[in-house]
């Protein structure tokens, strides 16, 4: 029945090549597939404190917040999860907060929409499970992992009466 509940879309993703970096200025933990539901409410909750503090500075307008995965270790067992919120520049942000550039490369982007909020950790999940175990092993590319395995990009989209998100997957073709 909850599965029943989610919605996974398997259609083909969009290749881009980001012509530029992203540059995130976030909260971060090292997690794992045994922590990850509990790891991630718990830096969603660290981050909120710092959001309402205010003291994250350069926001791009309009407002994009990502959530990376990135450093995997150990066949992928554990790696480095960051939130936080897209912006231009990294001059003068307070030494707390952990700041990342997401590289300009390839990435397949999939477009996730939960049918309510409260699934959107699931529906994330099993997307990953998807892309990773299933489609990467059709198409025509691997993963491209070297400095990010993926990352979430949430917008005015993420906030919208039928919510949404694209999750963008590193990847280069298969030699």
């Amino acid at each position: 029945m909850f599965f029943g509940l989610l919605n996974i879309d398997k259609s083909d993703p969009e290749i881009v090549t980001l012509k530029s970096s992203i540059k995130m200025i976030g909260v971060s933990i090292n997690t794992s597939m045994d922590t990850i539901f509990k790891d991630a409410a718990a830096l969603g909750r660290k981050y909120k404190s710092i959001k309402d503090r205010n003291i994250i500075k350069h926001k791009t307008s309009p407002w994009a917040f990502v959530a990376i995965s990135k450093d995997f270790t150990n066949n992928g067992d554990n790696w480095e999860y960051l939130m936080g919120d897209v912006v231009d520049s990294f001059d003068g942000q307070p030494e707390e907060l952990t700041e990342f550039e997401i590289p300009a490369k390839t990435y397949a982007v999939f477009k996730i929409s939960p049918r309510f909020s409260f699934l959107w950790g699931p529906t994330i999940g099993l997307t990953k499970k998807y892309i990773y175990t299933e489609w990467i092993l059709k198409s025509g590319y691997e993963s491209d992992n070297d400095v990010i395995g993926d990352f979430e990009y949430h917008d005015e989209r993420s906030l919208a009466k039928k919510p949404m998100i694209e999750l963008y997957v590193a990847i280069k073709k298969k030699i």
